[in-house]
């Protein structure tokens, strides 16, 4: 529980720090880079994390089948299971090598449409430094599953902020040198394998880890393959639901637009951390929960009470970035990104939903009933399709968000909660009962930031903070009255007094 909770703890100290970052670093690349750079670089980037494909869901697959070898066999069986799993990742590495050697000699022929012979070289020596990375992270991934299995959740947190931290310390030099957006690839590689060293020297000096490739147990990687192969399609929908948006803008708008709606997915991206920052710690407790056949109350239990927790806490960043979103986005990227402010909206506001049951996902793969969710999702993703090229030709980046908010509306709202419901076990009466009960607290900060917007025009960074931060204190009152149960506001009152119990020592 300590690992958790310092887990979660540092996980929104990350967060929290990236934002302060992005409000001062962020600018100042965009001005360094200019929108070609920036463009092209969110372009080769998304298209290139499509590689990521190529693990075929199998990294998923690790945390459940550790599960298992570690009670039927122990430390021996925990070792078979390392080695076949590092032996699959250098395979894949070894692939990923060689998709992507023919993909960087045909830049020309899947980019030279709308760049130009100067964003065409730079996005080939992007795209090789971008197939090496990925190429290397597969094996080292290992590494970082078992200390995940292992629940030590402040040595990941850590070496995750330390990486936040140093990343616009180093790059930001280069930058002024004039290297442009290759310094930025290269940064992300260096600080890769950092944290690449750091798994690796810890997983054998603290956790002991070992790796037995003497049998090759190709019974259950046949096992492994078939329940795998729906984590991969959904890896696959994934990469089409949030790359497909850059994809299209880069082909039929350029880099300008691409930039814009850059800048605007990676706001969405923060929103996200907010949710998964909490559900990432509870992993391994679904699967030892599934694994000792705990009934589906407690489930429903644990499920609901997180997703509440998550609710509250993305409602506040929700509604707080409707009222002063459009002003921070001016103030972080200039006023050419203006754009981005109701492409992330558009982007922020459907995904909630699957925001506060992405622990749902976790409880569907330990019972092995995560096959429905691909085929949902394979739906999902060519509605999204469909919708996002003829909306993004006709509105440009906001028609692309549209479509995408469309096709997953109808995904997540409707069908995936009535597949919890019926199938996995899950009272979702029961769940959405507990969150309906938190928007009456909502109405008070509500009315509240509309009149503070009505009767003062907030701008600029200091006008964001101005409003930020009263908003968030008439939040914090009326969720803490009006929403939270006796048992959060436990939680709430224990992590207080542990904070002034050591800031007092």
């Amino acid at each position: 529980m300590n690992q958790k909770k310092a887990g979660v703890i540092l996980s929104y100290i990350q967060t929290i720090l990236s934002t302060v970052i992005s409000l001062t670093y962020t600018p100042i690349m965009l001005r360094l880079l200019g929108q070609s750079q920036y463009g092209t670089y969110t372009l080769v980037d998304g298209f290139i994390s499509n590689l990521g494909l190529l693990s075929f869901g199998l990294g998923s697959a690790y945390m459940r089948y550790y599960s298992r070898a570690e009670a039927k066999d122990g430390r021996k069986g925990v070792a078979r299971i390392n080695g076949m799993f590092m032996t699959i990742f250098i395979v894949i590495g070894i692939l990923c090598l060689l998709v992507g050697s023919v993909l960087v000699a045909n830049v020309q022929n899947i980019f030279g449409a709308k760049l130009t012979p100067d964003e065409i070289e730079t996005a080939r020596v992007l795209m090789i430094l971008l197939v090496i990375n990925m190429a290397v992270s597969f094996p080292c991934s290992v590494f970082s599953s078992y200390i995940t299995a292992g629940e030590c959740f402040f040595f990941q947190r850590m070496v995750s902020l330390i990486r936040t931290m140093c990343s616009p310390l180093i790059m930001l030099p280069l930058l002024l040198a004039g290297y442009g957006s290759v310094s930025v690839v290269a940064v992300t590689i260096i600080l890769s394998i950092f944290s690449d060293i750091c798994n690796i020297s810890y997983s054998f000096r603290k956790l002991h880890m070992q790796f037995s490739f003497g049998h090759f147990d190709f019974g259950l990687l046949r096992e492994m393959a078939g329940f795998s192969f729906f984590i991969f399609l959904n890896m696959i929908i994934d990469q089409i639901n949030w790359t497909v948006d850059t994809t299209i803008l880069g082909i039929i708008s350029g880099t300008t637009a691409t930039a814009v709606y850059g800048i605007g997915s990676q706001i969405h991206r923060y929103y996200m951390t907010i949710s998964t920052s909490i559900s990432g710690v509870f992993t391994p407790q679904i699967n030892r929960l599934v694994a000792r056949g705990e009934s589906d109350s407690k489930l429903t239990e644990l499920f609901t009470r997180i997703g509440r927790i998550q609710f509250m806490m993305l409602m506040l960043a929700l509604t707080g970035f409707i009222f002063v979103g459009k002003p921070f986005v001016i103030a972080w990227g200039g006023e050419n990104y203006a754009g981005a402010y109701p492409i992330a909206l558009m982007l922020m506001v459907p995904v909630t939903v699957s925001l506060i049951q992405n622990l749902g996902i976790e409880i569907q793969r330990a019972k092995n009933k995560h096959q429905f969710r691909s085929v949902v999702y394979i739906c999902i993703a060519v509605a999204n399709v469909l919708m996002s090229i003829p909306l993004g030709m006709a509105f440009g980046g906001l028609g692309c968000a549209m479509g995408t908010a469309i096709a997953l509306t109808l995904g997540n709202g409707f069908v995936m909660n009535f597949y919890y419901h019926r199938h996995i076990g899950l009272d979702m009466k029961f769940f959405w009962r507990a969150i309906l009960r938190i928007f009456p607290a909502l109405v008070i900060p509500v009315c509240f930031g509309i009149l503070l917007t009505h009767f003062h025009v907030f701008s600029g960074y200091s006008g964001v903070i101005s409003f930020a931060v009263p908003y968030t204190l008439v939040y914090s009152a009326a969720v803490y009255c009006l929403a939270m149960n006796e048992t959060e506001k436990d939680l709430l009152r224990h992590a207080v007094r542990r904070i002034r119990s050591r800031l007092h020592r």
